[in-house]
């Protein structure tokens, strides 16, 4: 199952709609996170468990008020919670005032400063998805002891001091062991920093029927439709031609590796057009070396970038691409080309076959004409941009790749891990793509299927031991092929 990420107008929509549901909003968020609460404390010995009750830190607003509820569920079983809380209960919002006077109706009282006694565990209900400014003060010194505590963290909706729209980390914030998240996920959970902090996620839905639908976290299911088994009466000319073009002089690596993935992807034919000339690639003899001309003119799938370099034999290769009506993936110095020629930048936006980019984050600045660290800001907002700009689909690579069709619908995928930061990993993301569209899956599919086991791959890789530290581009590409039947064994097949 796919599941929804909304932004905080959504959220809100979605909160007002069912402002008088019952039992209430508050009732339903402290219950769920009550359930996760319980789920950690279970592993606390019963003798811990005793001297060391968890301590549950409230803040000023309704995720203050989500704490008190909680506060009074563990209660109700026993867990006897500390509250640590210096708000003004009087300048609470109307749900959390009422959760504040439930708590203290339950038998409950609230700590002022932060208890001597080690906590079984820690529950954060400081600041929401409301939060943008960083934390100071108190509250900031609450967030460090919260860390260097070393016990485990559950945050309600989102670890305090992280953007939930962003998942930018700007100030003091919560590093999460657990995240129980109300409604749907929110993007900061899942991209730019996000994932060093939510640690393991648990969606919440609260039992509401959404209708609003902002992205969506990707997963097999959204291409599940493409993973069928191959046909017994079928042929290489049945799963397309794949061209590379790329591979100059000192760089003909990268457009090797895209062309060892296509091949392996299941690409009926795999072409590499190099501009450094080679015979023959002695480790995937099946690679059909050949002019860059003659290269596109074999395929039905292009894939321009890896090791094209930035010389004028180069740019005028990617004007040809582009001139070109087949699917065309752009990815690396095709990006950067694109970049410095205004004329390139605009074949590349009215092509009327698909067209792909797959740039990371200085690649992404380059083409908004803005610095890496503002793609990194708002990663989200830059991938929108970027697909409304030139009309095309983009994966914003990083942590929490971001997906983004024409037509502004958008897509984080959380497969993947650091080991994919080396050089050559987007190479082979290029290869993979361009061979799923090469065997005819449909543009969004293809790209949000790449993406998702490139990631899955390295997943992999790491599981067998090979990384994070030390992983190589060129071991994604087996486990990858692996995963990729294996899908179609278990998921289409």
């Amino acid at each position: 199952m796919s599941l929804p990420i909304l932004q905080a107008a959504a959220l809100r929509s979605i909160e007002a709609d069912n402002a008088a549901v019952i039992p209430s909003l508050m009732e339903r968020v402290g219950a769920g996170a009550a359930r996760v609460a319980r789920e950690m404390l279970a592993v606390v010995t019963v003798a811990e468990a005793g001297h060391h009750p968890p301590l549950i830190v409230a803040g000023p607003g309704n995720n203050g008020g989500d704490a008190f509820v909680v506060a009074r569920l563990l209660k109700e079983t026993k867990h006897n919670p500390h509250v640590l809380f210096a708000g003004d209960p009087t300048l609470l919002p109307g749900a959390a005032r009422r959760a504040h006077a439930a708590w203290l109706a339950a038998g409950g009282t609230c700590l002022r400063n932060f208890p001597a006694t080690e906590p079984g565990l820690i529950i954060d209900g400081l600041f929401g998805i409301g939060l943008t400014r960083p934390i100071n003060g108190a509250y900031a010194d609450w967030i460090d002891r919260m860390n260097a505590s070393g016990r485990p963290v559950l945050a309600l909706d989102v670890p305090s001091g992280l953007n939930a729209a962003t998942g930018q980390a700007t100030g003091p914030i919560v590093r999460a062991h657990r995240t129980a998240t109300f409604i749907a996920l929110k993007p900061g959970l899942l991209t730019a920093d996000g994932p060093d902090y939510c640690g393991q996620i648990t969606l919440c839905d609260l039992d509401l029927k959404i209708d609003i639908k902002d992205g969506e976290q990707v997963t097999p299911a959204l291409f599940q439709h493409c993973l069928l088994p191959r046909r017994r009466n079928s042929h290489k000319g049945s799963y397309g031609s794949v061209a590379v073009i790329g591979g100059a002089s000192g760089m003909t690596g990268a457009a090797l590796l895209a062309g060892r993935a296509a091949l392996r992807m299941g690409a009926g034919r795999v072409y590499l057009g190099m501009l450094e000339n080679s015979l023959v690639d002695h480790d995937q003899p099946e690679l059909m070396l050949r002019t860059p001309a003659e290269a596109m003119n074999a395929a039905t799938v292009i894939a321009i970038g890896p090791g094209l370099g930035q010389s004028l034999p180069a740019g005028e290769l990617l004007g040809q691409a582009l001139a070109c009506n087949l699917p065309l993936v752009l990815d690396a110095d095709s990006l950067n080309l694109l970049t410095q020629s205004p004329l390139l930048l605009r074949k590349a936006t009215v092509r009327p076959a698909p067209t792909f980019i797959t740039p990371h984050p200085a690649e992404a600045a380059r083409l908004l004409a803005c610095s890496t660290a503002e793609i990194q800001a708002d990663r989200l907002a830059a991938a929108l941009e970027l697909a409304r700009r030139l009309r095309v689909y983009v994966a914003l690579k990083g942590c929490g790749t971001i997906i983004v069709a024409p037509d502004a619908r958008w897509f984080i995928n959380t497969t993947g891990n650091p080991g994919l930061a080396t050089a050559g990993s987007g190479d082979v993301l290029t290869g993979m793509l361009s061979a799923l569209l090469a065997q005819g899956w449909p543009p969004l599919e293809a790209l949000l299927g790449a993406v998702h086991l490139h990631g899955a791959a390295a997943n992999a890789c790491v599981a067998a031991g090979l990384g994070p530290v030390g992983l190589t581009a060129g071991e994604l590409i087996d486990p990858a092929r692996q995963i990729l039947n294996d899908w179609i064994i278990s998921i289409g097949g």
